[in-house]
């Protein structure tokens, strides 16, 4: 039997800048799922992204879902893709397999915890205040740097992964630390600055875009207390579900978020297209 892709409308030219196109999976013609695939519209056309692949109940495990996402690859080959993305919910084991198998690899997941109606305490010796505008610029310069870095060491290119972290601190903090809905803090323990927190205040939830710790002071637990930080704030502002990202690798992040009780509900998932 044979597994092809039929366009099932022209080539997507998206106000965004990016392109894209919806297809039929077949097999010897009979119509037996879907793929939509696209450019990214932060790393712009060089990176291939499936937004969706199904396949009908009665075809699922028969390679139809594997045969498809090959496709795919091929598709984005022939458009100049160097790389292509997806994102797996946690929920869906079966996808994830697929990816893994296809050579796909982890580069990032989304976390999420719920929260109760009671704001955790910080430990004594330690207190939360805003930050000033002095502090700003040099947290951003290195907030900018080190988000860079992440996506560098994770196999995007250095332009690429500069461009995004300009473009994402851009975009977040437009005003600074008068964006709206940005809560950006910093810690102190018995008088010494230690660490940092930039919690976004969203409509129905709250996010940790970034946690520090400052070196020469980690391996203390001030990381869980900017955490516990977080849940207390995202409480006050009446919010009863926290999110973030974790990069795959920093086992210390992963660990420490898994032991508040924060669960995986997302994997975004990379391969190079050789």
């Amino acid at each position: 039997m044979t597994t092809t892709l039929r366009p099932t409308e022209p080539l997507q030219q998206n106000a965004d800048g990016t392109r894209s196109r919806r297809y039929q999976v077949c097999v010897n013609s009979r119509p037996v799922g879907a793929i939509h695939l696209g450019t990214h519209p932060v790393f712009g056309d060089a990176v291939a992204r499936i937004m969706k692949l199904r396949i009908e109940e009665p075809d699922r495990r028969r390679g139809r879902g594997t045969v498809a996402a090959l496709a795919a690859e091929e598709v984005a080959r022939g458009w100049g893709c160097r790389r292509i993305e997806a994102t797996v919910p946690a929920d869906s084991e079966a996808p994830f397999r697929l990816a893994t198998a296809l050579g796909y690899a982890v580069r990032n997941r989304g976390m999420e915890k719920p929260l109760g109606d009671t704001p955790p305490e910080l430990p004594e010796g330690s207190r939360a205040r805003p930050m000033t505008e002095a502090e700003f610029g040099p947290w951003l310069e290195k907030g900018k740097e080190d988000y860079a870095q992440s996506w560098i060491e994770r196999g995007v290119p250095e332009a690429e992964a500069r461009a995004k972290s300009e473009r994402d601190h851009a975009t977040l903090l437009p005003d600074g630390l008068a964006t709206p809905g940005t809560l950006i803090s910093v810690l102190e323990h018995e008088g010494t600055t230690v660490g940092a927190l930039w919690l976004a205040v969203r409509e129905d939830s709250t996010f940790v875009f970034d946690v520090e710790t400052h070196a020469g002071h980690r391996g203390k637990g001030h990381g869980r207390t900017l955490m516990l930080l977080a849940e207390a704030q995202a409480i006050a502002e009446g919010r009863r579900t926290i999110g973030l990202n974790v990069f795959a690798g920093n086992t210390p992040a992963e660990r420490l978020y898994t032991s508040l009780g924060y669960k995986t509900n997302l994997y975004a998932m990379y391969k190079p297209l050789l």
